[in-house]
């Protein structure tokens, strides 16, 4: 037999309830759901009530009984390739903050490997989890084609510019316009007077190298001027070096480039690296631009000019997007819920090309 006292131990030991929080109020136990799920219903004068004996009590909600009275876990899921590349790891960071603020827990899950075999078992453990939506934030073709085909269970919002993307009722896109980004960077170089520029192009499997590499090449045909193009090995900075090293002789002699377009900014960083090694003068000698803004562009020697993506507004972009699915809105119409602009920025990297130079 359990004693009163024993009774009364423990009821002060167990995590207040919304029933103490609709007692201390003086309100009923809906309109303290009410504060918590749809706060706009509720009159400001008894929503400032409830919130205050929220924080008397220290309540919070049972977020696994809320799951089984709703059938949803307030939980997106994020597919992405590990945090080792600086757009996609600055993606999953904004989509994560954006979760947040919308009252959403997140679960990551990384691909072990490339492949469409690797992302589909990354999709299904993400939907065994139970979420109730995926975000995408892997800009493979791989990925993208494995998303299309899946026919998934829950609603799924690809970050990624796919020139392929095909809208359905449970899978949308958003992204930032590569190709815009791409256009900025080689038009600006043209204004700069350069007549021979080259594209050190990341990896062919990336959506978005695809598309930069493409629009390089547009601009370079409309504008009549001579592009080369030199692949690299991957997107790290060791990978702009060792296409430094490799190009020196060919950018000292008149047949070579006078400005670089480079991939990403860590291509970027690498070139220059290589570059200062074998005595070619940046920008005197050969202008160079990169991708994405990283932070640590800006305190090279010189700072790195280049194209900045918004990846704040981008995890915002994905997160409407993916309410949308859920609210069973129709696509837009177009291949993509949003389109975000990017940025150019000038910095130091950059000069007229030598022919122009007084």
């Amino acid at each position: 037999m359990i004693s009163s006292q024993t009774a009364i131990d423990n009821d002060a030991r167990r995590p207040p309830s919304m029933s103490d929080v609709a007692a201390r109020a003086g309100v009923s136990h809906q309109t303290v759901s009410r504060v918590l799920n749809n706060p706009d219903q509720v009159r400001l004068d008894t929503r400032e009530r409830v919130q205050q004996a929220i924080d008397e009590l220290g309540y919070r909600r049972n977020g696994a009984a809320r799951a089984l009275a709703t059938a949803r876990s307030r939980t997106i899921g994020i597919l992405t390739i590990g945090n080792a590349h600086f757009g996609p790891s600055s993606t999953v960071n904004s989509v994560e903050s954006a979760a947040r603020s919308r009252g959403y827990f997140v679960s990551v899950s990384s691909l072990e490997s490339s492949g469409e075999s690797a992302a589909h078992r990354a999709l299904a453990q993400l939907v065994d989890q139970g979420v109730d939506g995926i975000i995408v934030v892997a800009p493979l073709m791989d990925v993208a084609q494995v998303v299309e085909r899946a026919a998934p269970s829950v609603p799924v919002v690809v970050a990624a510019a796919n020139p392929n993307a095909e809208p359905t009722k449970m899978v949308r896109y958003v992204c930032v316009d590569q190709r815009a980004g791409a256009r900025l960077a080689v038009e600006y170089l043209i204004r700069l007077g350069h007549r021979k520029i080259a594209h050190v192009s990341g990896l062919d499997s990336w959506i978005d190298a695809s598309e930069r590499l493409a629009e390089f090449r547009n601009v370079a045909n409309e504008n009549d001027i001579e592009a080369l193009e030199f692949p690299a090995d991957g997107w790290a900075a060791a990978d702009g070096y060792a296409v430094g090293l490799q190009r020196a002789e060919q950018i000292r002699s008149e047949q070579g480039p006078t400005a670089i377009f480079a991939a990403n900014d860590y291509i970027a960083q690498g070139l220059l690296r290589a570059f200062w090694e074998c005595g070619i003068r940046v920008p005197q000698d050969i202008s160079v631009i990169g991708f994405d803004d990283v932070e640590s562009s800006e305190y090279f020697i010189p700072s790195i000019s280049t194209v900045r993506q918004p990846f704040d507004l981008l995890g915002q972009a994905a997160m409407e997007a993916l309410t949308s699915v859920q609210l069973g809105d129709a696509p837009t119409g177009g291949r993509f819920e949003a389109v975000l602009e990017p940025e150019l920025i000038v910095r130091g990297s950059c000069a007229p090309a030598p022919s122009t130079q007084s």
